[in-house]
């Protein structure tokens, strides 16, 4: 079933749009909004509406500064809402953001079938389990961990070693019995790196797709297209859609964002501008 609905996916001339549905009270740009069940299946079904291909569902937050949740408050926020789009939205596409296995294994069990993982499989049991399960997974580039990663944000080759680990990932993910067209890499955008080493790997989106597989890129309405333009987090539709300008000419991309409704728009009229030329 994901093979054939990833196949779907790449069949288009533009990127997959994964839709945000976080069920915490502090994420940084909705948090809290979505915490009741009915609201948040409410949202997860008008993502799908509104042109999503996946709907991402995360039950803790992964700003600068938050603070872990426990799985079991994890599950208890997520596991509900997966079910219920599941059971609803049977044909949708669901993925759990999370870094531990046993959040993982609840949302699959639950009717997910990829995992958003920030740290890349760091639980040992994560690899094995997509495995088993036949799933997917995306495998982000951070430092350190939510609570930390903005402290160091200084690299040498902030590209090369950013794409290193990403590929060093992917081949433990492969040998762990992940099939390879079902891992996504992510360079992790906003994780760890300053607003220069952000526009560094975007433009790098091109090198990162070139370890063959699906690349996943998620801007939307961070912090550092603030810093470029002076615009509060609720008015950054139009830089976080410019930042998707390079994974648009991508042959296997997805980009995670709030705004599916606008962000499906923009990239049907880019890819036609790009058929037409």
């Amino acid at each position: 079933m994901l093979a054939h609905r990833l196949a779907t996916l790449w069949e288009r001339r533009r990127p997959a749009v994964m839709g945000i549905l976080n069920i915490t009270p502090d994420s940084f740009a909705d948090g809290g909004r979505f915490l009741d069940l009915a609201a948040a299946v409410r949202h997860g079904v008008d993502l799908l509406a509104a042109g999503a291909d996946i709907v991402d569902v995360g039950g803790e937050s992964t700003r600068p500064g938050a603070k872990p949740v426990a799985a079991a408050a994890e599950i208890e926020r997520i596991a509900p809402a997966v079910e219920a789009l599941a059971r609803r939205c049977p044909d949708a596409l669901l993925s759990i953001d999370t870094s531990k296995a046993e959040v993982a294994a609840a949302a699959l069990a639950a009717g997910a079938s990829l995992v958003n993982d920030i740290t890349a499989g760091r639980d040992p049991a994560m690899l094995p389990l997509v495995a088993e399960r036949r799933a997917g997974i995306v495998l982000m580039h951070m430092r350190g961990d939510p609570g930390t990663m903005q402290r160091d944000t200084s690299y040498t080759d902030v590209v090369g070693e950013v794409h290193g680990f990403l590929a060093e990932r992917a081949a433990a993910a492969v040998a762990a019995g992940v099939t390879p067209d079902r891992v996504f890499l992510d360079p992790g955008i906003g994780f760890g790196k300053d607003l220069e080493g952000n526009l560094q790997l975007l433009r790098a989106l091109p090198d990162l797709a070139s370890h063959g597989h699906p690349v996943v890129v998620g801007a939307s309405r961070k912090s550092w297209i603030g810093a470029l333009t002076g615009a509060p987090v609720a008015e950054r539709l139009p830089g976080s859609l410019a930042a998707l300008a390079a994974a648009a000419a991508l042959p296997r991309a997805v980009v995670r964002v709030h705004d599916v409704d606008a962000t499906v728009q923009f990239l049907v009229v880019l890819a036609a501008l790009a058929g037409a030329a």
